[in-house]
């Protein structure tokens, strides 16, 4: 099993701790998103997990081993954390090649990944003369150069357009169906929440969740049912008369909190109350997420007084 282990890591910067003290595990077969407030220490753990920075203790590793110990590294993880990573005066190519040749990859597949990430049209053209977007589909088809076991990405999305992030979505989809280990950091709550199975959560260094996507929305959102009549009064005597209190919203509809759609189809359809629209209130990851966090943001401007 080719998981990533991070075990009481910690990381210092002088009197700051970036890291403090983090175990997780990133296991196979799933897309994990990795979120968190600005400065939370996302992108300090990857580094550590791919040897960029040194821990001050503890220890992160790929399938066991450091990934500095790794012979041939491409053809085992793949991994974006900077955009700009491709020196500007290279063609998209003549970087995959380098990188290619560095660890003994076919060239055949530089064809491939920039065929598979969209930028094949592009390929002879230099980096620098490339928007944010194609510099991020360079970077990814970088990462998958080696078809690595292990992806790590930071940010992915970052300048795609609405096309690219459909495709992002469903690159991360089918690399964990294959079987990948895939860690995604993003601060897009929405976008999170269309490809993540798992979560890690952190605060100022901290571990504060490391679980299933929808266990961490159902624990910190409240399940409501979504209520649409004809007849209002009819409808908050039949709820008032289990116990449930409807609240009205302003385009016409009402929510029944801290219960299930199957219990409030049962009693409005006994108490003979005509139903428009029924359906379950889902809460979502933003929700959950800003529940979580709101003290732990680092950074965050301060409601103006009248």
């Amino acid at each position: 099993m080719t998981s990533i282990d991070v075990q009481n890591l910690t990381k210092e910067y002088g009197t700051r701790r970036a890291v403090d003290d983090l175990t997780f595990t990133v296991r196979p077969g799933r897309v994990t998103g990795f979120l968190g407030p600005n400065g939370a220490g996302k992108s300090t753990t990857m580094r550590l997990v791919l040897g960029l920075d040194r821990p001050t203790s503890g220890s992160a590793t790929v399938g066991g081993r450091a990934y500095t110990t790794l012979y041939e590294p491409l053809r085992h993880v793949g991994a974006l954390l900077d955009a700009d990573a491709a020196h500007g005066s290279r063609t998209a190519r003549n970087h995959l090649r380098v990188l290619a040749a560095s660890n003994r990859v076919p060239h055949r597949r530089v064809d491939e990944v920039m065929e598979e990430t969209g930028i094949a049209s592009v390929a002879g053209r230099r980096v620098r003369t490339y928007s944010l977007g194609m510099r991020q589909r360079l970077g990814i088809a970088a990462a998958l150069l080696g078809d690595p076991e292990v992806v790590l990405l930071d940010e992915p999305s970052n300048g795609l357009d609405p096309e690219g992030i459909v495709w992002i979505r469903e690159l991360l989809r089918r690399l964990a169906a294959e079987g990948r280990t895939v860690l995604v950091s993003s601060h897009l709550m929405n976008e999170t929440a269309s490809f993540a199975d798992h979560l890690v959560v952190l605060g100022r260094g901290r571990l504060l969740a490391d679980t299933p996507m929808r266990e961490f929305i159902d624990a910190r959102v409240r399940p409501r049912v979504r209520v649409r009549t004809s007849d209002a009064t009819a409808l908050k005597a039949a709820l008032a008369g289990h116990g449930h209190a409807a609240v009205e919203h302003g385009d016409g509809y009402w929510t029944v909190s801290d219960a299930r759609v199957e219990d409030i189809g049962r009693i409005v359809s006994g108490a003979g109350v005509p139903v428009l629209e029924l359906t379950a209130d889902q809460g979502t990851l933003e929700q959950a997420y800003l529940d979580l966090t709101a003290a732990e943001t680092e950074f965050a401007a301060q409601p103006q007084e009248a």
